[in-house]
């Protein structure tokens, strides 16, 4: 039988940025071998900010931004592989994240971040890595992962 485990791998509180930058190595071991990433969190949690940490970290001359209007923007790495940044928080259904290819991205093997993921849920491969980003004040973040797989 095959079924669907999730649990708490690791849980940092972050204070600043830099700490941010100590943290990132941690998660990439983490998700080592994962390909599709979901980043949860209210508003102004530091998705955004943990995405251009990250590929900062891994490698990229891109300018990594929010990709709220175009919903996805693709970072070009060193090593010559491709990022691609998800932001779901306009699409109102699965129907518009299919039309732009959601699954093709989620497919390609390629690291595909993702914010506001609850509405593709359903289409998620089998193995995923989630991350929640909590603000406890002004500066201070909790990250929360959850390595998702299924087991044979």
């Amino acid at each position: 039988m095959t079924g669907l485990e999730a649990s708490v791998q690791k849980r940092w509180e972050v204070a600043s940025v830099e700490d941010l930058g100590r943290v990132v190595p941690e998660v990439l071991q983490a998700g080592k071998g994962i390909s599709v990433w979901l980043l949860s969190g209210q508003m102004g949690a530091g998705k955004t900010t943990f995405v251009r940490t990250l590929c900062n970290f891994l490698g990229t001359e891109d300018n990594v931004s929010s990709p709220t209007f175009p919903i996805v923007n693709e970072y070009l790495l060193n090593s010559g592989d491709t990022v691609y940044h998800f932001d779901l928080y306009r699409l109102n259904s699965l129907r518009e994240a299919q039309d732009i290819g959601i699954e093709e991205y989620l497919d390609s093997g390629s690291l595909c971040l993702i914010e506001w993921p609850a509405i593709i849920h359903s289409i998620l491969p089998y193995s995923y890595l989630e991350l929640t980003l909590e603000a406890e004040d002004e500066h201070r973040r909790i990250i929360s992962l959850r390595r998702h797989e299924t087991h044979n």
